[in-house]
């Protein structure tokens, strides 16, 4: 057997596609992509400030990565869809020209969905370095 294919990753492997055939069945359409986690994750960060553009600097300014705010809308928006966030409208405010941010925050369902990711992944990544509790 190839140094990199083990039992147990043979094991991981099939564990998380039981998951996902599982999950697929409970909950079409309702997993996250990695973008959609992170936006998700973000606006759970951002508490009363999760909105648009402060979503975009806090990515910017955690990972490094740049998004542009027309796939931030996007991604917010199928969140709030599939019932992983919800939104309200923030005052208005004149650094906006009066216009008012939308302020999104998690459902019940977004954060428990989070907190499923984050027990998966500790899980897979304890199993990879056992030192590591």
């Amino acid at each position: 057997m190839n140094e990199y294919i083990t039992h147990t990753n043979i094991k991981v492997i099939i564990y998380l596609f039981y998951i996902c055939m599982i999950n697929t069945r409970k909950m079409k359409g309702t997993f996250l992509g990695e973008l959609e986690e992170l936006i998700l994750l973000t606006a759970a960060a951002l508490n009363e400030n999760a909105y648009g553009v402060a979503i975009v600097a806090e990515i910017k300014n955690t990972t490094g990565r740049e998004v542009n705010i027309g796939a931030i809308h996007t991604v917010l928006r199928r969140l709030e869809t599939k019932g992983f966030l919800k939104s309200r409208l923030g005052g208005a405010t004149t650094e906006r020209g009066g216009r008012r941010k939308r302020i999104y925050s998690p459902t019940h369902a977004g954060q428990a969905t989070l907190d499923q990711a984050y027990e998966m992944r500790t899980s897979l990544y304890k199993r990879i370095r056992p030192s590591m509790s």
